[in-house]
């Protein structure tokens, strides 16, 4: 009995982990240059890891439906923070080809392209 409550102590802990966590990005995303995408993004994935290594051994009908519930929720901000996260690596994506653009006008002279010289084929 006592593991039981001590697990789903660390369960209830590592959902709100994970909640906190995905709050603050969906606030900061795209709107805080500051914010480290990279070291949220190894949190979020260490607390989907903690939950998977508590889940593994447990059957479905040992886990408690107060966990259910919020999994469900935590469920939609995970759905939520895809869109983000994918809209916000499409801007970047998008930022990436406007330099790549740009570097590429720079490089040529003006005088010769290596557009200039293919006239067609011979």
């Amino acid at each position: 009995m006592e593991a039981a409550a001590s697990t789903d102590i660390r369960i209830r802990n590592v959902l709100g982990r994970l909640e906190m966590i995905l709050d603050n990005e969906n606030e900061r995303i795209g709107v805080d240059p500051s914010f480290d995408l990279k070291m949220s993004n190894a949190r979020k994935s260490r607390c989907l890891y903690e939950l998977a290594m508590l889940h593994r051994n447990a059957p479905l009908g040992d886990i408690s439906p107060s966990f259910i519930d919020q999994t469900r929720y935590i469920r939609t901000k995970l759905m939520t923070n895809s869109q983000k996260v994918n809209a916000h690596m499409e801007a970047c994506r998008s930022v990436v080809e406007i330099l790549k653009s740009v570097a590429k006008s720079a490089e040529a002279d003006g005088i010769y392209s290596q557009e200039q010289f293919c006239y067609g084929s011979f």
